[in-house]
């Protein structure tokens, strides 16, 4: 099949990858030239585990091709993916501005009947609004569908390759045939391809991430009571998670979510309530709680320290939002170093992916960067971990202990073992225990 992808970000370049990999002819198209010519060379802008492997292999193999000429791209596609940025605005709803500008250069170049996908996370109503956009700009016939992506970054490749469902909201029996035919490889082992309307999908996608945004803020607050009254989220976590009702995924507590879905996808979808006429009072209280989770590892080293730090050093190990990406977008780390910073702190920092992206984005030259977890230990006060890599899971906690000017520890992760630490002198502190 004749596939084309308008964005090469996170997801138009899993999706356009993935789909390659499946057989199909696809290209992408961006307007950013130099990003093209990276890609079109291997190079991927984001970390993301196999994505750059399966990439080469398929632009070598001649499935997979990148462009930034509409024309080119669009030109005999039988199905277009709409996979460019929908940031918050200002009151949280997500900015479509670059979903409609792709809509209305598909229908500019559209040679014949074409299946329009938002593959992008948009709000309820935005099938319609491309739906109109493209019918203002074409003659030729076109249906638009909602396909929404589940990727959990890090594991993305993976996700799309083997999917735990693929949802397509779709109001035509033609767009939904083409639709299953694209998909079927992904699903032979019985995974279901739901079928909606286009309204649900769009809804699919924002309740999904809001509910389990939920369960995270509840764990996190449930480890504040913990901490407060002497019990350990541990064990709460695994009397409830076995509760088949429950279940035990996202129920870890720890300093607060991040990325770029999250906490994008829990304000956009208390937008569309606000707009609806409707209060989403959990959702409310869902982005407060994790809000005041990211200050908690500052207010444990202030409560250690005291609240003026001119003069002490600390390692932050981690500044991803989560293992396996280089994402930090909405990062608790970054919370938790302008905190620091502001009390007068300096800071070594540590990350296996992030580094660059901290240094050109987010921090600046404001900490010192070391690459080795070791190294960056070097005339520490303490260490903070922030992000749960592998790589910190398992340190010599005897070298660890003798590199930092104190043997103190704030795990916002929950890693490591409080009777392992303490037995080696360490003070030790992790969240709701």
């Amino acid at each position: 099949m004749r596939i084309a992808v308008v964005g090469t970000g996170y997801v138009g370049l899993v999706a356009g990858t993935c789909f390659a990999e499946s057989g199909n002819n696809v290209i992408c198209i961006d307007v950013d030239q130099e990003k093209i010519d990276k890609l079109r060379d291997g190079i991927v802008p984001i970390y993301e585990p196999g994505l750059e492997e399966l990439l080469r292999r398929n632009v070598h193999d001649g499935r997979l091709s990148f462009t930034t000429d509409y024309a080119e791209g669009i030109d005999r596609a039988q199905v277009v993916f709409i996979a460019v940025g929908t940031p918050p605005g200002e009151d949280g709803s997500a900015d479509l501005k670059y979903v409609l500008s792709a809509a209305k250069s598909i229908a500019e170049h559209m040679s014949d009947y074409t299946v329009i996908v938002d593959k992008s996370t948009v709000p309820v109503g935005t099938a319609r609004k491309v739906a109109e956009v493209v019918a203002a700009n074409t003659e030729h016939d076109f249906h638009v569908v909602s396909n929404p992506e589940f990727l959990k970054e890090g594991a993305a490749i993976d996700d799309f390759l083997k999917p735990d469902r693929v949802v397509i909201g779709s109001g035509s029996q033609r767009a939904a045939e083409i639709m299953d035919e694209l998909y079927a490889p992904f699903v032979r082992t019985g995974k279901p391809i739901i079928h909606m309307d286009v309204e649900s999908a769009e809804l699919t996608k924002y309740a999904a991430n809001a509910m389990l945004a939920t369960r995270i803020s509840f764990m996190n607050e449930i480890a504040n009571i913990c901490e407060r009254v002497g019990a350990n989220i541990d064990h709460v976590r695994k009397g409830i998670g076995t509760d088949e009702r429950i279940g035990s995924r996202f129920l870890f507590a720890g300093c607060g979510y991040g990325g770029s879905c999250f906490p994008k996808d829990v304000k956009a979808l208390a937008r569309t309530a606000a707009e609806s006429g409707y209060e989403f009072r959990i959702l409310d209280a869902v982005e407060s709680v994790n809000e005041a989770q990211k200050r908690v590892l500052y207010e444990y080293v202030t409560e250690h320290f005291g609240k003026d730090l001119t003069g002490r050093h600390f390692a932050v190990w981690g500044l991803a939002f989560k293992p396996n990406t280089d994402d930090m977008r909405e990062a608790p780390s970054i919370v938790l170093i302008e905190a620091l910073l502001g009390a007068g702190a300096t800071i070594t920092a540590c990350d296996p992916e992030a580094i660059d992206e901290a240094r050109a984005h987010h921090l600046g030259d404001r900490i010192a960067y070391e690459e080795n977890p070791m190294k960056a230990l070097a005339d520490a006060d303490a260490l903070i971990v922030v992000t749960e890599w592998n790589e910190f899971r398992r340190p010599d906690f005897e070298a660890v202990r003798d590199a930092l000017k104190q043997p103190v520890i704030f795990d916002g992760r929950n890693i490591y073992s409080r009777k392992v630490l303490e037995r080696l002198g360490f003070t030790y502190r992790n969240i709701g225990n």
